[in-house]
């Protein structure tokens, strides 16, 4: 479902200030793959994120979603093939429209408009149910503006909104880093149930080692734009951060810098 191919991404070529961001880069994922990515700051998490998603384009390699080479692509044609939850709460969501305004917004992306205006009857049946998944209350709440909710209420509907289309693709760029530990919990277990009930292949970059070890079939850790370690099946189930953090110094020669990431 993705093949990412020999990508190299520097910033400030040429400059004091260079950076290799991605540094030969390859990764592949099978349909259905849920794969959490971790690594300290500046390992290359996010710049493969935007990379993925054709923030900005690569300086060499491949990127193919699917089959279909998405290299050339910009931005909003690549957005076809993804969904995308960052780390703010507000982003994705259009904080002065209702909740079924912006489910109505995510349900009909890519899609031909036509003058019929509102929201139909059975479309309104159609989103109390998929709120209902959340176990948040938003279903009795369909006209409330997006606004007003909590960052944790915000989250989750953006992340029903990126999944409604069901993506070739879910990116999922640290989207409970900026939560409190028990709603953050809360979208992670609607994470993986929705993840889960669509099959749907998924990138979760993740602070939290905790977080990567209990979620997904497989874990990657980055570190100066490489996979220094790439951990699946039931080496993946019977991981601890112990042991995660005893793989990473053997993969890389030093001690693992990040106390946010290990305390979680």
């Amino acid at each position: 479902m993705l093949e990412i191919r020999n990508v190299t991404k520097v910033f400030n070529p040429g400059t004091v200030n260079e950076k290799v961001a991605l540094d030969n880069f390859s990764l592949n994922l099978e349909e259905g793959d849920f794969v959490t990515v971790i690594g300290g700051n500046g390992a290359g998490k996010s710049t493969m994120m935007n990379a993925i998603a054709g923030v900005w384009q690569v300086d060499a390699g491949q990127i193919i979603i699917d089959g279909v080479d998405v290299t050339g692509l910009p931005e909003y044609k690549r957005a076809a093939f993804l969904g995308r939850v960052f780390q703010d709460p507000m982003t994705g969501t259009a904080a002065t429209m209702g909740i079924e305004e912006n489910l109505a917004l995510a349900k009909r992306r890519g899609k031909k408009r036509s003058l019929r205006s509102g929201i139909t009857k059975k479309e309104r049946e159609e989103y109390r149910e998929l709120l209902k998944i959340l176990g948040l209350g938003l279903e009795d709440r369909l006209t409330t503006k997006v606004g007003l909710l909590s960052g944790g209420q915000r989250q989750a509907l953006t992340l029903l909104m990126a999944t409604l289309q069901k993506p070739k693709l879910l990116l999922l760029d640290e989207h409970t880093a900026a939560l409190d530990p028990k709603t953050a919990a809360k979208v992670l277990e609607t994470t993986e149930y929705i993840v889960n009930k669509d099959r749907l292949t998924t990138l979760m970059i993740t602070h939290n080692m905790k977080d990567a070890i209990a979620h997904g079939n497989r874990l990657i850790m980055l570190m100066d734009g490489k996979i220094i370690l790439d951990i699946k099946g039931e080496e993946k189930k019977n991981l601890t951060v112990s042991d995660l953090l005893m793989k990473f110094e053997q993969a890389s020669g030093e001690e693992f810098a990040n106390d946010k990431a290990i305390l979680g």
